[in-house]
């Protein structure tokens, strides 16, 4: 926590009181915000913090968060499988894919190959 700007940790501790009175099903305002981090010994976030994040974080909001979480890039998700035939093929399959093929011998960079001294 120490690498971390003064605003990024008044953010995580605003953020972290607001899942705690989440957590607790207590309601989640500035008021309850700035309460709980004057507890925690955080006396020093910004006054705004509180107010910003009690706008935005709902108790509707953080629990579509915890359900529905986003993730960035990934490609898609692979086709649906068949019926519950055919799983001794798939092995078979993954199998060749997983095999790893062997590098060709290491030429020597000048040409020689005779292994002499460079």
């Amino acid at each position: 926590m120490d690498s971390l700007t003064k605003d990024q940790r008044d953010e995580y501790a605003t953020s972290f009181a607001a899942l705690c009175l989440y957590d607790g099903g207590a309601d989640i305002s500035s008021e309850q915000i700035g309460t709980l981090l004057e507890a925690t010994g955080n006396t020093e976030v910004a006054a705004f913090y509180p107010i910003i994040f009690s706008n935005f974080l709902t108790a509707e909001k953080i629990t579509q968060m915890i359900v529905s979480p986003v993730s960035g890039g990934g490609g898609g998700g692979g086709g649906g499988g068949g019926g519950g035939e055919g799983g001794e093929e798939e092995e078979a399959e993954k199998e060749k894919e997983e095999e790893v093929e062997e590098a060709p011998p290491a030429v020597d960079m000048f040409g020689g190959g005779d292994g002499g001294d460079y």
